[in-house]
């Protein structure tokens, strides 16, 4: 019989319903802040773990991505803001940074995480979902030992993880209704000021620094929503049969 007085007390600030995972800083705010900002109004305790400081990136600088994050997290309103500080473009999918996030998953205690896109442009992305998705399901086994402030952490694997869409256009699952959280999302966004469209800036374009990527951003939700009969939606992919209660449940 195990002694529980010897595992590490549950905070219930910690506590999360819903834990969003990104491998860089913005991940996030980009793909699913919507679903995230409609959870909070319902009352549900998010919070956003980012692996890395997105140190490689071409505009800004990691020191600097941490500072917008901190500023994008306000502008949300999530619970708690994390970062593992892993080597952005040079992690892997290993024993060392499985233990990381199984470590904040047993801290958090997530129902629901959300992270990055099953394939993406970004190599990262993809590289990230997978190592996301095994440290939840290893989070759930006893025999996995992880330690937090010198007490013994208990198992604990999420309901589910749903991998949200970023670059590519790739098909949903399912999607989110997120049309009366739109313009607080582009607001999230926006705090990443290093990373988009500055006339005054002389470091050089990227894929997301162009003129009219906001648009393009608002474009992708209206094209997920529009199947649904939503003004606007976020999509995401799960890898296991989805159940729902009756058919009416269904849009």
């Amino acid at each position: 019989m195990n002694d529980t007085s010897l595992f590490a007390p549950l905070s219930p600030l910690h506590k999360l319903d819903i834990l969003a995972i990104g491998v860089h800083p913005d991940d996030v705010e980009l793909s699913c802040a919507g679903t995230l900002l409609k959870h909070i109004a319902m009352g549900k305790k998010c919070g956003i773990l980012d692996l890395t400081c997105g140190e490689l990136g071409t505009r800004g600088s990691g020191e600097l991505r941490l500072k917008e994050a901190s500023e994008a997290a306000k502008i949300l309103g999530i619970s708690v803001r994390d970062n593992l500080k892993m080597a952005d473009g040079f992690f892997k999918n290993d024993k060392d940074h499985q233990i990381a996030i199984i470590k904040k998953i047993r801290e958090y205690q997530p129902e629901i995480v959300l992270c990055n896109a099953i394939s993406d442009r970004h190599p990262d992305h993809a590289r990230s979902a997978e190592l996301v998705a095994e440290a939840c399901f290893y989070s759930g086994l006893t025999k996995v030992e992880t330690a937090y402030d010198g007490f013994k952490q208990q198992a604990w694997r999420p309901k589910v993880v749903y991998h949200y869409i970023q670059d590519k256009q790739l098909k949903p699952d399912f999607v989110v209704d997120v049309t009366a959280f739109v313009d607080k999302k582009m607001e999230a966004i926006q705090a990443f000021k290093s990373q988009f469209h500055d006339p005054n800036s002389t470091e050089p374009e990227t894929p997301i620094s162009v003129k009219n990527f906001f648009e393009v951003v608002r474009g992708k939700m209206s094209v997920y929503g529009r199947d649904a009969g939503y003004e606007y939606a976020e999509g995401f992919t799960v890898s296991r049969s989805m159940g729902v209660n009756n058919l009416f449940d269904l849009k």
